[in-house]
């Protein structure tokens, strides 16, 4: 995990998942479960986490 690129990626691949989700239980093609509301949760909130960090990682490698 030391690139950043990397890092953006797998990112913004979460914080879509913590909106195609929830978009999905809302119109009833899934289920909505404690389960996977937690999981599209800490999907979105990881998601941030990486992608931040991602970001941070690559400003530092261009200055």
């Amino acid at each position: 995990m030391k690139n950043p690129g990397l890092l953006l990626l797998f990112g913004v691949t979460l914080m879509l998942a913590g909106i195609v989700l929830p978009f999905l239980m809302v119109i009833h093609v899934l289920e909505s479960t404690f389960v996977l509301n937690f999981f599209s949760w800490g999907a979105s909130v990881a998601g941030l986490a990486f992608g931040t960090i991602g970001f941070a990682m690559y400003a530092r490698i261009r200055k």
